[in-house]
């Protein structure tokens, strides 16, 4: 599933082939993804896309009338083609420009989304969602005010989006590793000094995927490209018996709240 830093490199790599254009039409090949695709996108011709941002792992297409909701679900994508590209099996949706640009939208398993947002109201989805986790908003005072008597799973509790937007499980084992953390250590006993460190280290990880991510922007405009994804330069996750990188022990695997889990138990010794 594409993760936060897959997401900002996607609104990235479709910025500056979308931001300021004009919308000609919206054409749907399949109106039941994971959710019915909404009539107000059918009704955007004329419409100018002011700005493309992020929320969560949400895109947002923002217009005069409102925005445009993008979600990859589990095997979505999105490629920027010119007009005269035939659709293949699993395009769903174009988003066809004025001047021809035409933003394809491509999921196998129909997990992902495309919804609509007022201007005047926000979405149902974005309305109990945390803080952004690379914002100013998200910091280690806050963490622990969330965490106290919390005795959920710190892997779980980082994992929330009640909580913080974005850690996915990839990026939640990698932080937990380089913090030092038990994924299994209740949220609640965490310390202050702990919360300092994971807080920089949640941001230190999400920011270098975004930076190693944007060596893949070129192809979002190759009709044959693979966009937006990337391999991530990771430490722990999915090396279940490999040596630690750090001590050498064997990396550990368990599931928590039904994800994998991935870490070092000499290195990651859990609070009690």
């Amino acid at each position: 599933m594409p993760e936060l830093p897959e997401v900002e490199v996607s609104r990235m790599g479709i910025t500056p082939h979308l931001s300021g254009k004009t919308i000609k039409k919206i054409i749907i090949r399949q109106p039941k993804l994971r959710w019915m695709i909404p009539e107000e996108l059918s009704q955007l011709s004329g419409q100018v896309i002011l700005s493309i941002q992020r929320r969560a792992k949400y895109l947002l297409l923002k217009t005069e009338k409102g925005s445009i909701i993008v979600h990859l679900g589990m095997s979505g994508s999105l490629r920027v083609l010119h007009e005269g590209h035939e659709p293949s099996k699993h395009d769903h949706v174009d988003l066809l420009l004025t001047d021809g640009t035409i933003l394809r939208y491509n999921d196998p398993r129909r997990f992902g989304a495309w919804l609509w947002q007022d201007k005047e109201q926000e979405h149902e989805l974005f309305k109990h969602l945390g803080p952004e986790p690379l914002e100013e908003s998200f910091n280690a005072d806050y963490m622990l005010e969330k965490a106290q008597g919390k005795r959920v799973s710190m892997k779980q509790f980082i994992m929330d989006n009640k909580v913080v937007v974005g850690v996915g499980n990839i990026y939640a084992n990698e932080a937990l590793f380089l913090a030092k953390i038990h994924p299994e250590t209740a949220a609640g006993k965490l310390k202050s000094s702990k919360w300092n460190k994971l807080v920089e280290v949640i941001k230190q990880v999400l920011a270098t995927a975004i930076k190693q991510g944007g060596t893949t922007l070129k192809d979002f405009s190759q009709a044959d490209g693979k966009p937006g994804y990337f391999a991530q330069e990771l430490r722990v996750y999915g090396k279940a018996g490999e040596p630690c990188p750090i001590c050498g022990e064997s990396i550990q695997q368990l599931k928590i709240g039904q994800r994998n889990s991935y870490f070092c138990e000499k290195c990651q010794r859990k609070q009690r």
